[in-house]
């Protein structure tokens, strides 16, 4: 039969002195198996959720061989990371409660009765570090506050991410039994009437998690961008009511983007082509309408004018499928200087090398004098401050 409180602490006085946290230390008749189980199963969806997003999100923006990302529906990578940051975020109650039902067994003494169960242990410890690496690195990322993180947070918080997903399939295959019975067994009230229960606590969790979510999803879903206080970026902030997260300043090319000598320089099969403002603005003009979404959670929508992409390829001498384009900043440093865009979207007549936003010219931060906007791409991808456009043949 399931235990619906802790048990009376039987361990020795000398057990006790060596560990003091040990299980008698903050009881509460509230935890449960059940309690447990019900937490762990919504953390299992929601990491399991973070997990999928976030690897999409690495796949589209560091491309296998096999990997291919359409440019329609626009708005899918626009979804899928608003839903990897907001479930990343509802994740915070719901890891605090889930360690709190569970700390006294953390604190058992000894650490380890034999082999395997020390390697149940371990796999614990490794599940708590990684999941506590991830939101808080997570939350700094949204916020674009990388001075405590003294190393490459993609990198760090995809590989963690692995060790993550891995470790809670593990505790789930160990834990199976247990949590079968969590979730199936019902314990007597044990909770005096007019406290807290555990239905209660759930439902607090709950609650805690959506008030989350409604104070941070607003900088994706437009409509709730007034109710959502927490959120770092909200659409129509910043020049041209559009949010930025790295301005021309941080990059260096205020002095060549405003250089009235200023040309963009297009290699192709056909030659090399050096295209004045006057120049690109004397080219066929389209307006699209594509909402701009950037890995940190935040997405808008926005009208952009400019030259499409296949246009200037085929003015490169790339007048068949087949060609992709690399795209250069005049930024000379940083991680995404530059971007290859496939020849599925190259070739879309959504993609446009933008002069405009908003009826006006590029704002300064927002790439002026031109940037690469093209449909259902990371933000981080849209390269801004364009400086030179390679087309060449697709491995």
């Amino acid at each position: 039969m399931v235990r619906d409180a802790d048990p009376p602490v039987t361990e020795r006085p000398a057990a006790r002195r060596r560990m003091p946290f040990h299980k008698g230390a903050f009881p509460s008749k509230l935890r449960s198996l059940r309690l447990t189980s019900f937490l762990g199963l919504g953390l299992a969806v929601a990491f399991g959720t973070c997990f999928v997003t976030g690897l999409l999100d690495h796949l589209i923006q560091h491309p296998p061989g096999w990997f291919h990302w359409p440019a329609r529906p626009i708005w899918l990578f626009r979804v899928t990371q608003g839903v990897h940051v907001a479930t990343g975020l509802a994740t915070i109650p719901l890891l605090g409660v889930k360690l709190w039902s569970v700390y006294p067994r953390l604190f058992r003494w000894p650490p380890a009765r034999d082999l395997a169960h020390a390697v149940e242990r371990l796999s614990v410890f490794v599940l708590i570090a990684a999941g506590l690496f991830q939101l808080v690195t997570g939350v700094l990322n949204i916020a674009l506050w990388y001075r405590p993180m003294h190393f490459f947070f993609p990198s760090a918080h995809y590989w963690t991410a692995w060790l993550a997903i891995g470790a809670i399939v593990a505790h789930i295959g160990v834990q199976l039994p247990l949590i079968r019975a969590g979730l199936t067994h019902r314990p007597r009230r044990t909770v005096p009437p007019g406290t807290l229960t555990r239905r209660g606590l759930l439902a607090a969790t709950a609650g805690a998690a959506g008030v989350i979510t409604l104070a941070t999803v607003g900088q994706t879903v437009a409509p709730l961008s007034s109710i959502s206080l927490l959120a770092p970026r909200r659409p129509r902030t910043g020049p041209q009511q559009l949010p930025v997260n790295r301005t021309a300043g941080a990059a260096g090319v205020r002095a060549l983007a405003v250089d009235p000598a200023y040309r963009l320089v297009l290699d192709g099969p056909g030659g090399t082509t050096r295209l004045s403002m006057a120049d690109l603005q004397a080219l066929p003009q389209h307006t699209v309408s594509l909402p701009i979404a950037c890995v940190e959670g935040w997405s808008a929508d926005a009208v952009w004018s400019g030259v499409r992409l296949r246009d200037l390829m085929a003015l490169a001498g790339a007048d068949t499928a087949g060609y992709e384009v690399f795209a250069e900043s005049l930024e000379t440093a940083g991680l995404y200087r530059s971007t290859t865009v496939d020849p599925a979207h190259a070739r879309d007549p959504l993609t446009v090398v933008a002069l405009r936003l908003r009826g006006e010219p590029l704002h300064l931060d927002h790439g002026y004098p031109a940037r690469l906007i093209a449909p259902n791409r990371p933000g981080v991808l849209q390269t801004k401050w364009l400086a030179r456009l390679t087309v060449r043949r697709a491995p």
